[in-house]
C-alpha cells in the first residue's frame, strides 16, 4: 500500500512508529504534557485566569510554575483573554514578572486583541489557525471557553466538533492548548469530571487542572491521561498590589518542630522554622502551630523580627531575610587585603 495513495489513509508498521522522546514528555514537569490539550477548571472566583497567566509566564521565561513545577520546554505563548481588559492582563503579567525578577518586555508572550474569537465558526477557526501558524507558540491559552462559542455545552455532538477543532490545531502545530472552563456547581468531583457540560470535555483532555477553594486558600489537583498525577498542592494569591502572584503554601510544620516555646527562645525558634521552610515562607497560623504559643505572642515576635530586618512579609506569608556573607576585608590597591583594625 503506497503512503501517497489518495484512496487510502497512510499506514505504517507499529515497529516503525516514532520512538517516545523522554525529553519531550512534559511542557511543565508533572503539570502539563508537551503539546497536550487540557483545561483549567473551577468555580467562579477560583483564580483560574491567574493560573493561566502563571502558566504563560512560566513557559515564556522557563521559570517554575507557581514556584513548584519546573518548565521542561520553554517557548513562546499566545493568549486570548476574553473577559479581561488589556490593561488588566498587562498589570497581572507585569506583577507576576516583577515577583520573579523578570522583564515582561523580554518575554515571548503575544496577546490576541480581537474583541471576539469564536472557535465554533469556520471563519474564526481559520483565522486562529493562521495566527498560531505565524506566531508558532509553545502554549496557547484560551480564557474562558464560555466566551468562545455559542453552542449548547451539554450537547455532545456540538461540543465534540469544537473540541475536535482544538485537537487538530494542537496536532497540526505541535502546540499545547490550555482552555479555562467553569466547573459544574454542586459537583464534588475534581479534574475533568468536574467540568460543566458534556462528558466529552473529560474524554478530550490530556491534562486537567482543577482549582477548588478551601477557606482563603486554593487546592490545585492535577489529572493526566497518560501519566501519574502529582499530589495536590495548596496555593494562595499573595504579594503587594503591583506584584500579586499565585504562591505555593507549604504544608504545616512537621510534628518534630511543633513543641512549646517560652521566653527568649521564641524568636530563635521562629527563625529556625523559617530557615527550614525555605524562601516561600510560612503563614502566621503555621508558625503558631510550630511554637505552640498564643497568637498575640507570635504577632509580637514577628513584629520584633521584622523591625530587626531578620524576616519579611509577602502577603500572608513570612520568610527569612537572606543573611549576607561576612565581610572579609577588601584590597588596599596594592594587592594587600585590609584586615579589620581595632575598635575605635
Amino acid at each position: 500500500m503506497s503512503p501517497h495513495d489518495p484512496d487510502t489513509f497512510p499506514v505504517v508498521r507499529a515497529a516503525d512508529l516514532d520512538e517516545p522522546d523522554p525529553a519531550r514528555r512534559w511542557l511543565i514537569d508533572s503539570l502539563w504534557t508537551h503539546a497536550g490539550v487540557g483545561t483549567i477548571g473551577g468555580l467562579p472566583k477560583s483564580l483560574k485566569s491567574w493560573l493561566g497567566l502563571d502558566l504563560a509566564v512560566s513557559v515564556a521565561s522557563g521559570t517554575p510554575c507557581v514556584e513548584a513545577f519546573p518548565v521542561a520546554n520553554p517557548g513562546g505563548v499566545l493568549l486570548y483573554m476574553a473577559e479581561d481588559a488589556a490593561p488588566v492582563v498587562k498589570a497581572r503579567l507585569t506583577g507576576i514578572c516583577r515577583h520573579r525578577g523578570l522583564d515582561l518586555a523580554t518575554l515571548p508572550i503575544d496577546v490576541i486583541t480581537a474583541p471576539s474569537v469564536r472557535i465554533d465558526l469556520a471563519a474564526d477557526q481559520r483565522r486562529l489557525a493562521e495566527t498560531v501558524r505565524r506566531t508558532a507558540p509553545r502554549l496557547l491559552v484560551l480564557d474562558p471557553l464560555c466566551r468562545l462559542h455559542a453552542l449548547n455545552e451539554n450537547a455532545a455532538g456540538e461540543v465534540a466538533a469544537m473540541l475536535g477543532y482544538l485537537r487538530t490545531l494542537q496536532r497540526t502545530h505541535d502546540v499545547a492548548v490550555t482552555v479555562v472552563h467553569h466547573a459544574a456547581k454542586h459537583n464534588r468531583s475534581t479534574g475533568g469530571l468536574s467540568l460543566r457540560g458534556s462528558g466529552d470535555f473529560f474524554a478530550w483532555v490530556d491534562t486537567a487542572l482543577s482549582l477548588r477553594r478551601r477557606q482563603q486558600l486554593l487546592v490545585l489537583s492535577v489529572e493526566h491521561r497518560a501519566a501519574a498525577a502529582p499530589d495536590p498542592v495548596t496555593l494562595a494569591l499573595v504579594g503587594a498590589q503591583d506584584e500579586m502572584h499565585l504562591a505555593l503554601v507549604r504544608p504545616e510544620v512537621p510534628a518534630e518542630l511543633a513543641t512549646p516555646v517560652a521566653g527568649a527562645d521564641l524568636t530563635a525558634t521562629i527563625l529556625r522554622v523559617l530557615d527550614q521552610a525555605g524562601p516561600s515562607g510560612l503563614s502566621r497560623a503555621s508558625l503558631r502551630a510550630a511554637v505552640h504559643v498564643r497568637n498575640e505572642r507570635v504577632g509580637d515576635a514577628l513584629t520584633q523580627l521584622a523591625a530587626a530586618g531578620q524576616i519579611t512579609r509577602h502577603g500572608d506569608l513570612w520568610a527569612r531575610v537572606p543573611t549576607r556573607p561576612p565581610h572579609t576585608g577588601g584590597s588596599d590597591g596594592n594587592g594587600n587585603g585590609n584586615a579589620p583594625g581595632p575598635d575605635r
